[in-house]
């Protein structure tokens, strides 16, 4: 018990797992598909939704399977539960919170820049984007699944979410990689001059 509430009132709660995973799912609909490489990186992405749902609300299968690994039972917070709980109280929910909508927000921002100007055009007549959101980022919507799922951990981190955040890290920087070495080819020199003056995933860090 944490914050004065029955943790495991919190569990077989099936239709919150559902509705869960359908709010959080809706964000794929603003990146593209048009190439394999980015399926899997959308695919991780819904793993680590999935996966958070049923522990939080369907049943505390990393605290289970450590329990039968090692024959005890983690304490709340330690790769299951509220993971800041003993520490801040409901805080840690709310930091979480604000984390995911901030992420939630550079992916829609991410979105209408560069659908008005870029995913909407045909073949050949999409232009640059550098405004908005992209004069800082190169990745906005990279970053925003970055900060989604981190929320999420500050919330109720598991053993299952920790490995795949860092699967998605890396599947989601070798994605951008790729996708600045298209740009490079289409657009050139401005291109570059572009990635001299932005940051890939954090504006004003080295």
């Amino acid at each position: 018990m944490v914050l004065g509430e029955d943790i495991w009132s919190h569990f077989g709660m099936w239709w919150a797992v559902l509705i869960w995973i359908a709010i959080y799912a809706v964000f794929l609909l603003f990146v593209p598909f048009y190439k394999k490489s980015q399926v899997k990186p959308a695919g991780v992405y819904l793993a680590f939704v999935v996966a958070f749902a049923i522990e939080m609300f369907g049943i505390p299968f990393s605290m289970f399977a450590i329990g039968w690994l090692f024959g005890y039972t983690l304490p709340e917070g330690i790769l299951w539960g509220h993971t800041l709980g003993d520490y801040i109280g409901f805080w840690g929910m709310y930091i979480g919170i604000a984390i995911s909508l901030t992420g939630a927000l550079l992916v829609l921002m991410g979105w209408n820049q560069i659908h008005k100007n870029y995913w909407s055009k045909e073949t050949g007549q999409g232009k640059l984007v550098t405004s908005g959101i992209y004069k800082y980022i190169r990745h906005p919507q990279y970053t925003g699944f970055f900060l989604i799922t981190f929320g999420m951990m500050a919330e109720w981190a598991t053993l299952p979410l920790i490995i795949l955040y860092v699967l998605l890290l890396a599947l989601y920087y070798g994605l951008a990689k790729r996708e600045e070495k298209d740009m490079e080819k289409e657009f050139g020199s401005d291109y570059n001059e572009y990635k001299k003056s932005t940051k890939m995933f954090i504006p004003f860090i080295i």
